[in-house]
């Protein structure tokens, strides 16, 4: 019987030095290496390749320059001089103008009023090229100071970004409301980050019931909401509550991950909805690709998979 480690020896080894350069030799080594199954790749190039090609079955596509946690303000302006570049290759080709940053990778633990002004920077540059910025949501400890920024933003005028909100934590329905009475738009998630029974639901069960309850709120009173789960649960109960209020199918969207459940993609898609595939690509893509592999363990099965089947001859398991 296989062994599958826990969501959080998953955290550990996306902290491990050791590991990071033994993946980063494989895991992108060739198109067919095991991390493209969850990674477009490393470079902006590989990225529009691979939303071109979503855009092409239907979907819509939003990229992910993956990085977080800058130590020095010199890390964090170089973060925000590639999104500027980022932005620049996105409006030069024929994909949609959206993207995910995460606050830390732009300076948020160095220094508060740094991180502002870099995403300043990048919204200035959004700003008049239609782009819409989704400012993604990151451990407990980061919630607060996440939110308050965000409406800073809000406040300044910047009315081309959303946010994401995770159903796991406790304190989530009242952020909810929060930022419902600003009009913007929330993405709403589980959650993929490590935390304690003091900030959140630990069991599965509550984190589903939290969603459901959340996704209500967000379809009766939302400003255009996503749904982000692969859960086909709370897919089906998303649907049915959405037909039971007489809510059409373009006042929201479904959001999945790019390499998870396509089938479903292509299912929902053919069914009349609009589905989101977040694109994440990047240098920095180890710590990403550990959550991942941490949510559910068919992706490590997966994984292990390819590399064994890979060794032995040479080819690529089909997922």
């Amino acid at each position: 019987m296989l062994y599958l480690p826990s969501r959080a020896l998953f955290h550990l080894f996306a902290q491990s030095t050791i590991l990071k350069r033994l993946a980063s030799r494989f895991g992108m080594a060739t198109p067919d290496s095991f991390a493209r199954r969850f990674v477009a790749g490393e470079s902006i190039d590989e990225a529009l390749d691979t939303a071109l090609a979503l855009r092409a079955r239907g979907l819509q596509v939003t990229l992910d320059y993956l990085g977080e946690s800058a130590a020095t303000p010199a890390e964090a302006d170089t973060a925000t001089r590639d999104y500027l570049q980022v932005l620049d290759r996105i409006a030069a080709s024929d994909i949609d103008r959206h993207v995910s940053l995460k606050l830390t990778q732009l300076g948020l633990d160095v220094d508060r009023a740094t991180c502002m002004d870099n995403i300043r920077r990048i919204l200035e540059a959004a700003d008049g090229r239609d782009f819409f910025v989704c400012i993604d949501m990151e451990d407990s400890r980061h919630t607060e100071v996440t939110l308050e920024t965000f409406e800073t933003l809000w406040r300044h005028d910047h009315r081309n970004i959303g946010i994401v909100l995770q159903s796991c934590l406790y304190r989530t329905d009242d952020d909810i409301r929060r930022i419902l009475a600003t009009g913007a738009s929330i993405r709403l998630v589980k959650g993929a980050y490590r935390e304690t029974s003091a900030v959140a639901h630990l069991a599965i069960a509550d984190v589903n019931a939290a969603f459901l309850r959340m996704m209500r709120m967000l379809l009766d009173h939302g400003h255009d909401p996503a749904i982000a789960t692969h859960d086909l649960a709370m897919i089906d109960e998303t649907i049915a509550y959405a037909a039971s209020r007489g809510i059409a199918p373009d006042r929201f969207e479904f959001q999945l991950l790019h390499g998870v459940r396509r089938d479903l993609q292509a299912d929902l898609v053919a069914r009349g909805f609009r589905v989101r595939v977040y694109v994440p690509f990047g240098q920095q893509w180890f710590p990403y690709f550990m959550r991942r592999l941490g949510e559910r363990p068919a992706n490590v099965a997966f994984v292990i998979r390819s590399l064994w089947h890979e060794r032995r001859t040479g080819t690529r398991v089909s997922s």
